[in-house]
C-alpha cells in the first residue's frame, strides 16, 4: 500500500494551563481541535493493467495551527487524570508470595509462544540452578486491585553489581506467568527480568470473566480505568520499588509488552520517565485516527462485550463510532484526544524508543501512526538523537508478536543497556 503523510493536519487537544513541570521535559506540537485531517480524504485505486498502486487525494488537508507544549505539562495531567479514581494511598510495601501453579487465562490456554521461546538466552551450564526465583505482592494501592503479583527473575551471583532490569507486560486474558521464557532469556544475559498481573488478569482474577467485568463495569459506573490507565498506576509505584532494590540500577530500567502489555508499555512509559528504555510490540495505535478513519472495528472486537453494553446504554442498534467515542471517554479519559500517540508517543524523547508493529495490524493500523512517527521523527531530530528512535513494521504481519520483534527488542535493550 502507498501511503501519502500529510504532516501539517489538526488532532485534538483540550487548552492545558496552570499545570506543573514533570522533568525531563521536551517541546513538542499538540493541536488544539479535531479532527485530525479535517475535509479530507485519502481514496486509493488499483490499476490492475499496470499494476499500480495510486493514491489520490480528493482535498488539500487544512493547515495546522501547532501550539508549543511542555511535554512534562501533558504528563502532569495524564498523571492527574491516573489520580482522579484511585483509592485510599498507602504507603508502597512488599509482601512475599508462592509461584502459581495453574496461572487463570482468561481465554483458552496457549500451549507456548514460538515467538518468546525464540528469545536469545545465553548458554548456561546448570541455568536452572543458577536462576533466581522471586514471587511477591507489592500493594500499590488500598483495595483488592492495588495488590500487584510480581514474577522477578534473575541469575545468582556474588559481585553485588546492579544489573540492568527490564519489566515485561503480557497480552489481553493472559498473565505474568506467560512471558516467562522473555523473563529467563533476559535473565541469563545479566537482566533483572521483572514481569506483573496487570489488573484484573492473573492472580488478580478471580475467574474467566473478571477483566471483561471490570470493563463493563468502568463503563457503568465511571469510577475506574481498568483499560490500560489503572495498571500504568501500577507501573509508576513499581518504578519506586525497583529504583530502590540493591541489584537493579536504577538509571537502566526498562520496559516492554505485548498487545495490551505493548499500551502498558507505551503508557507507563509516559507517566514515567524512570522507564528509560521503551519497546512497544503490537501496541502502539492512533485511537483518535481509527475513530475518523473508521478503522476502530478491529480494536473494539478484541473487547466487544463492552462496547455491545455500551450499544445498549445508549440505545443504538449497532456499535458506531460515537459508542466507541463514548467508551473511550468514560473508561480512559483522553485516550483518543490529548493523550493519544500523536502527543505522548513524541513526549518519551529523549528516552531509546522501539515501536515493534505489524505492517497489516487491523489493531494498529500503520496509517494510525503516521503522524506519530513524524512528530517523533522530529522532537528526536532536534535533539540529534534521531538513533535513539526507529519504527518497525513487519511486513506481511498482522496483530502478532514474531520472533523478529523479540530479536529487535532484545537487541535495542542490549544496545542502550550494555554499552
Amino acid at each position: 500500500m502507498s501511503l501519502t503523510l500529510i504532516s501539517h493536519v489538526r488532532p485534538a487537544l483540550a487548552h492545558i494551563t496552570g499545570l506543573s513541570h514533570v522533568a525531563p521535559s521536551v517541546r513538542t506540537h499538540l493541536p488544539n481541535s479535531l479532527p485530525y485531517i479535517n475535509n479530507t480524504q485519502l481514496s486509493q485505486s488499483h490499476d490492475k493493467n499496470n499494476n499500480n498502486n495510486v493514491v489520490k487525494t480528493s482535498a488539500i488537508a487544512i493547515k495546522m495551527e501547532q501550539e508549543s507544549i511542555d511535554s512534562g505539562e501533558l504528563r502532569s495531567r495524564f498523571l492527574q487524570t491516573l489520580l482522579s479514581r484511585r483509592t485510599a494511598r498507602v504507603p508502597l510495601s512488599v509482601e512475599v508470595a508462592k509461584p502459581v501453579a495453574n496461572p487463570l487465562f482468561q481465554d483458552d490456554p496457549p500451549r507456548s509462544s514460538e515467538a518468546m521461546e525464540s528469545c536469545p538466552k545465553a548458554d548456561i551450564t546448570g541455568f536452572t540452578d543458577l536462576l533466581k526465583e522471586e514471587n511477591l505482592y507489592l500493594i500499590t494501592e488500598a483495595g483488592e486491585q492495588g495488590r500487584l503479583p510480581l514474577l522477578i527473575l534473575s541469575m545468582k551471583d556474588n559481585n553485588h553489581q546492579r544489573k540492568p532490569a527490564v519489566v515485561f507486560l503480557h497480552s489481553t486474558n493472559k498473565n505474568k506467568e506467560w512471558v516467562r521464557p522473555l523473563l529467563e532469556a533476559y535473565a541469563s544475559r545479566g537482566y533483572v527480568a521483572i514481569a506483573i498481573d496487570s489488573r484484573y488478569h492473573g492472580e488478580r482474577a478471580s475467574s474467566k470473566t473478571t477483566y471483561r467485568d471490570a470493563l463493563i463495569s468502568s463503563w457503568k459506573k465511571g469510577d475506574t480505568m481498568p483499560f490500560i490507565f489503572d495498571t500504568v498506576w501500577d507501573l509508576k509505584r513499581l518504578a519506586d520499588y525497583l529504583e530502590k532494590r540493591e541489584d537493579i540500577d536504577p538509571a537502566r530500567i526498562g520496559i516492554t509488552g505485548e498487545s495490551l502489555g505493548g499500551m502498558h508499555a507505551w503508557f507507563g512509559a509516559f507517566a514515567d520517565t524512570r522507564y528509560a528504555v521503551v519497546v512497544p510490540i503490537i501496541g502502539v495505535q492512533g485511537f483518535r485516527w481509527a475513530i475518523e478513519n473508521d478503522k476502530w472495528q478491529a480494536r473494539v472486537d478484541s473487547i466487544k462485550p463492552l462496547f455491545e453494553e455500551a450499544r445498549i446504554d445508549l440505545g443504538k442498534s449497532e456499535i458506531d463510532k460515537e459508542v466507541v467515542e463514548k467508551v473511550w471517554d468514560r473508561i480512559a479519559p483522553g485516550l483518543d484526544s490529548h493523550f493519544d500517540s500523536p502527543y505522548s508517543i513524541p513526549a518519551l524523547e529523549p528516552r531509546p524508543l522501539l515501536i515493534l508493529n505489524g505492517a497489516e495490524d487491523p489493531r494498529c493500523p500503520l496509517a494510525g501512526l503516521k503522524i506519530p512517527e513524524s512528530r517523533a521523527s522530529k522532537v528526536y531530530g532536534e535533539a540529534n538523537s534521531l538513533d535513539k528512535f526507529k519504527l518497525i513494521a513487519q511486513p506481511g504481519i498482522g496483530h502478532q508478536m514474531t520472533s523478529l520483534m523479540v530479536k529487535e527488542a532484545s537487541d535495542w535493550f542490549d544496545r542502550f543497556f550494555k554499552k
